[in-house]
């Protein structure tokens, strides 16, 4: 591994972790040279499908976009951290059984969905009315009063 502060190629791993979550590895170093210590992190490479677009354009999954939308829905309502991060591994799961080199946009907001409707009702609410781009208050009476049943 090269050094981050002098491009030195010789460094030791002074100690090993794994993370809390299990999917990684962290090891701190120190350069041979500079003797500056540094952190590196170890995941696995995971190639999720392309994105395809409502307008035909690719684009790379993003896991912060999929984190920004959640976080969105769900500010300042009562679900944690570790919560969400649930949700997003479960819907990252489902894209990568699904074996498919893309993916549609709309299945991406399906799948948040169903995540939401699960974590909090309010959350849900809030995705369906800009994902489905509600026009005016009887489409909201009728996602509400699905909940009802």
């Amino acid at each position: 591994m090269k050094c981050p502060f002098c491009s030195h190629v010789e460094t030791q791993v002074m100690e090993t972790r794994m993370s809390e979550e299990g999917d990684s590895i962290r090891r701190r170093r120190s350069c041979s040279h500079c003797e500056k210590r540094f952190t590196t992190y170890e995941r696995a490479d995971v190639s999720y499908p392309a994105v395809v677009k409502k307008d035909g354009r690719r684009i790379e999954y993003d896991r912060s976009k999929l984190r920004g939308s959640l976080n969105l829905a769900l500010r300042k309502r009562p679900v944690s951290t570790e919560q969400i991060d649930a949700a997003i591994e479960r819907i990252e799961d489902k894209l990568l059984t699904l074996s498919q080199r893309e993916v549609a946009s709309t299945r991406i907001g399906e799948l948040v969905m169903r995540e939401l409707k699960k974590l909090d009702k309010v959350a849900y609410v809030r995705f369906a009315s800009v994902y489905r781009s509600f026009e005016d208050v009887d489409e909201f009476k009728t996602l509400v009063e699905e909940f009802r049943r």
